[in-house]
């Protein structure tokens, strides 16, 4: 039975190649997410390493307050480092700060990132800690007007000793002199972001830490091991603050960025999962066809005292085989796709850190472990059909082709399963916080079970789709019609394939056009301001607020106001975020209905909450709420005023003067200004960009280019997700190619006979584009159903997340289904060929 496995692969080697195919794509993509991850998870460990080279033991502030936005700690104060400094088995404690500071090119505009921070810090004058940073060229900054400059910054923007640059803070921006070039080990800079390194003193000046440090690094002296001199400081200092070893502070930091690492990885393997799930549908095709026509050949097997389980094992070994070469290939092909990986983020703006790329045991073994699990599965249902051919068929005209007739046992299967996919999808998106692997498992049930009763459809959405072409394309139309007809069964899994993929795309359609409505819809009706101003950096890195003061003084301005966000912690334990605010000119800007209280109050002081966080908590006016600040610790503030829901507002308000007090950065993620009644537009228009000329970076958009901005960046996700998904619907339309190849042999003599009636060549490959064009239509159709429903009820699940318009882009989606046609037809110009080239003589003898 092995000769007769490896002869039948040998004599379908073809056939199987595009079935290997989409195996090879999808373990590709498995493989290519583990390299891409391995790489950049090797390129933090090591960078931070580098970076606390020297540090013996790190000494921060404990309380962390963390959103999705920031992280901010408590600072250290001065006094605790000289502490500090009194340790036994203390040599060196040197404070260190850190906080915004933006490089501005020679070209006048601010040095961007793509979303990695801007940073300013302070350079060790302690030998040992200095070991963290190599110095690539010229020397360290000494003086107040002097700053370091990153390596890849300077590669980047032409930066070298003896330049004079500017760079933007919190206050006004400053000029320095580039002193030297900074790298850490290896690399040109931290992970993507830029890094201008000062002084102390300096340091302190421009990031806002005076008499505080955001973190103590300690050198211990000879012979006090860093566990050691760790248990000293930390009994020295307190509970207050986090104490650790150079080693647990490294492995911390990379820990944090590999939460990062693992989303990436997580949502990148749902791709690919995506991608080996429609390639199942493939492989379930492929061996169906290929054992109907091997019916007879089975049936000698039979015959000759094969049985039913050595013909299981055979056909369960082609598969095996099939899927182990292209799972071997598969995972090469990995290497590339990591590539591929890479600069698609860069392309996005998502630079993501690299060092060699790290192929490791881990992920060859899962590469072919999952390629092989695949394939075998999806070929086991065919398989176990195979061994049902009665050894009678041998002298049979035999066939093992799906039948017409759809019978009760596939109704209630389909029904249950797709019932049992829209329970499992509704619980896993109303259920609290959302359980996302009852949403995957419901959706991947609303597939199958769509799957198994999609042949109910087939016929006759078929007869519907293939009108047009039964009425216009002449005969040709009118069979590619009949052919789609004749085997549903084989019609509607041929479409399976690229139902999923259209269906994933039209749901992403449907969500991206939800979200641009809603912001709308906010935008419309809470945003009174004429301007809307924005950061560097796509509006992700803040901006000082000397701008908003400066607009303030401008003629033609009636108000300006900046909006700061912060992130503090309740009496639960709860991080919260915040918004601090300049009540009279931000109220003036924004739409905000008081449901109680006053919302002026809180400029002297106290906070205003949103109507639904004070019924959650069952707070009131006059109320004192416990909140605990990354600086000057717990504060009871008094709720002064409850408003409306406002997705501008957020949750909780503050006053600048209670802001200032509580956070170190004073920066402003956004500004918004209105224009003084009867100003013209030029003129106010011309006053915000006078203002803002003098804050590089900084963008400046009236109410109709902002909402153009905010739909321009959902359109830029879109965009990934749209090339994401190609892989899927590439191997959606490689199924298209295999059916038609193989349904072309399986119609040999049909397709003789047809050539002798006289039917052109022409007309033979007409033949097969109309029909490839109607699978692929009728997978479309069936994708963008589930894809609708998918949409309506994510974006229900997620109104309280702001996505409160449900959009319907008929106009898109009809392009989606057209595109889908389009390339179906150009997916049936290999098959149409091969079909041509029939033997007119050959074919009608075949039997």
């Amino acid at each position: 039975m092995w000769r007769f496995t490896w002869r039948g692969l040998l004599a379908h080697k073809l056939r199987l190649a595009l079935t290997g195919l989409a195996v090879v794509l999808g373990v590709g993509f498995v493989s290519g997410t583990y390299v891409l991850t391995d790489t950049i998870d090797k390129t933090f460990t090591q960078l931070f390493s580098d970076v606390t080279k020297g540090i013996d033991v790190a000494v921060r502030g404990k309380e962390s307050f963390t959103t999705q936005a920031m992280e901010q700690r408590q600072p250290v104060p001065e006094a605790v480092r000289d502490q500090i400094a009194r340790v036994e088995g203390v040599k060196a404690a040197e404070g260190n700060v850190f906080g915004y500071a933006q490089f501005v090119g020679k070209d006048g505009r601010p040095v961007t990132t793509g979303g990695a921070p801007t940073l300013g810090t302070s350079v060790y004058t302690t030998p040992e800690l200095q070991g963290s940073v190599s110095l690539r060229s010229g020397r360290l900054p000494a003086g107040p007007g002097e700053v370091a400059v990153d390596a890849g910054t300077a590669e980047k923007e032409g930066f070298k000793a003896g330049d004079r640059i500017r760079i933007l803070f919190q206050g006004p921006p400053r000029e320095f002199t580039v002193t030297g070039v900074v790298g850490f080990g290896e690399a040109d800079n931290m992970a993507g972001a830029t890094l201008a390194a000062f002084e102390m003193g300096t340091a302190r000046q421009v990031l806002n830490r005076p008499g505080v440090f955001d973190e103590v690094d300690v050198v211990a002296a000879p012979g006090v091991s860093p566990e050691v001199l760790r248990d000293r400081v930390r009994a020295r200092v307190g509970p207050g603050y986090q104490v650790q070893t150079g080693a647990e502070y490294a492995e911390e930091n990379a820990r944090a960025i590999g939460q990062f690492v693992d989303f990436i990885n997580i949502a990148l393997l749902a791709f690919a999962f995506v991608a080996l799930f429609v390639g199942s549908f493939i492989i379930v095709n492929t061996f169906s066809i290929i054992l109907a026509q091997r019916a007879r050949e089975l049936a000698l097997l039979r015959c000759l005292g094969a049985s039913r389980r050595q013909l299981l094992r055979s056909v369960l070994a082609e598969s095996a085989l099939v899927g182990l070469v292209a799972s071997v290939v598969g995972v090469g092909t990995g290497i590339l796709i990591a590539v591929g990986l890479r600069e698609l983020f860069s392309a996005f703006g998502g630079d993501l850190p690299t060092t060699s790329l790290q192929v490791r045991p881990r992920t060859v073994a899962m590469g072919l472990a999952v390629g092989l699990l695949v394939t075998v599965l999806a070929s086991l249902l065919p398989a176990l059909r195979a061994t049902r051919v009665p050894p009678v068929a041998a002298v049979q005209e035999a066939t093992m082709a799906a039948p017409a007739r759809i019978g009760p046992v596939r109704i209630v299967l389909g029904g249950l399963l797709t019932a049992a996919g829209v329970a499992l999808l509704l619980a896993g998106l109303f259920t609290g916080g959302g359980e996302l692997s009852l949403t995957a498992a419901g959706a991947v049930a609303i597939f199958l079970g769509v799957s198994v009763l999609s042949p109910l459809v087939a016929r006759p959405l078929s007869r519907l789709l293939g009108w047009p072409f039964a009425r216009w394309a002449g005969q040709p139309g009118k069979l590619a019609r009949q052919n789609a007809m004749r085997i549903p069964r084989r019609t509607a899994a041929t479409a399976a394939a690229l139902m999923i993929g259209l269906a994933l795309v039209s749901l992403v359609t449907i969500v991206a056009a939800s979200m641009k409505a809603s912001v709308t819809r906010v935008l419309d009706e809470t945003i009174a301001a004429d301007y809307v101003i924005t950061g560097p950096s796509g509006g992700m890195a803040g901006f000082s607020s000397d701008l908003v003061r400066r607009l303030a003084s401008q003629p033609g301005i009636e108000s300006a106001a900046g909006v700061r966000p912060g992130a503090f912690k309740l009496d639960d334990g709860s991080t919260q975020g915040l918004a601090g605010v300049d009540p009279p000119a931000y109220f003036r800007t924004v739409r905000t209905e008081t449901i109680a209280g006053d919302l002026a109050g809180i400029a002297s002081g106290g906070l205003a909450v949103q109507e639904e966080t004070a019924e959650r908590h069952g707070w009131s006016v006059g109320d004192t709420v416990t909140m605990r600040f990354p600086v000057g610790g717990t504060e009871r503030l008094q709720i002064k005023a409850v408003y409306a829901e406002n997705q501008l507002n957020g949750s909780y308000l503050i006053g600048l003067s209670t802001y200032q007090r509580h956070y170190a950065d004073q920066l402003d993620a956004i500004a918004l200004v209105k224009a003084r009644p009867g100003t013209p537009l030029d003129a106010s228009r011309a006053a915000v960009d006078r203002a803002a000329a003098a804050f590089p970076g900084v963008e400046v958009r009236d109410q109709a280019e902002f909402k153009r901005s905010q739909a321009a960046q959902i359109d830029q996700i879109l965009i990934l997700f749209y090339v994401l998904l190609a892989l899927a619907v590439v191997i959606a339309f490689i199924g298209i190619i295999n059916t038609l190849a193989l349904s072309v042999l399986e119609r040999v003599r049909e397709l003789g006979l047809l050539r002798a009636v006289g039917m052109t060549r022409g007309q033979l490959r007409a033949m097969i584009r109309w029909e490839a064009v109607i699978i692929s239509v009728l997978g479309a159709v069936l994708g963008l159903a589930i894809g609708v429903f998918f949409g309506w009820t994510l974006v229900y699940a997620l109104e309280e997340e702001g996505i409160t318009e449900f959009a319907f882009p008929a106009g898109t989606l009809l392009g989606l289904v057209i595109a889908a046609g389009v390339v179906g037809f150009v997916s049936a110009v290999l098959p149409g060929r091969r079909a041509a080239r029939i033997d007119v003589l050959r074919a009608v003898t075949t039997e």
